[in-house]
């Protein structure tokens, strides 16, 4: 599976922890956008450069990290194609999956502690989209993207 990773300087700590998570996974490529220095930098800019990898089909997943994660997913959720969901707990990472197929994962690097981090990061990765009655319902959010 490929992963594209990205965050703000706000998140770059935990940019790197997560990216440790991830090695754990060896069918799991890591594709980094930046940032790479604690310099500021905009986050809306970090989410459209994971999204497009998304988008364009070069990553099937991605995830996005800045201060709170509040920011960097509602700047992901504008981009068509992209169901972001914030997680702050190991619970809502698998519903995210479960329920609505987020492709891309959010977290805040101010707010989340790199041992919770690391387990919604795995939560998220290895938890399949059930479909049936969710399809359907993550259907008609996609479909919002048109009104």
């Amino acid at each position: 599976m490929k992963i594209v990773i990205g965050c703000d300087h706000g998140a770059l700590a935990l940019k790197e922890e997560v990216k440790k998570v991830l090695a754990e996974y060896p069918d799991v490529e890591v594709n980094d956008v930046g940032t790479y220095t604690e310099d500021s930098v905009d986050y809306p800019d970090i989410a459209e450069k994971v999204c497009k990898e998304i988008t364009s089909g070069r990553s099937e997943r991605g995830i996005v990290l800045c201060g709170t994660g509040i920011g960097i997913s509602i700047a992901a959720n504008k981009i068509h194609g992209i169901r972001a969901a914030l997680c702050n707990d190991v619970y809502s990472a698998i519903m995210s999956r479960q329920h609505n197929n987020a492709n891309v994962l959010a977290m805040g690097g101010r707010v989340t502690g790199f041992g919770p981090a690391g387990e919604i990061v795995r939560a998220w990765l290895t938890t399949d989209f059930e479909g049936g009655r969710h399809e359907r319902r993550v259907n008609k959010i996609m479909a919002l993207e048109g009104k």
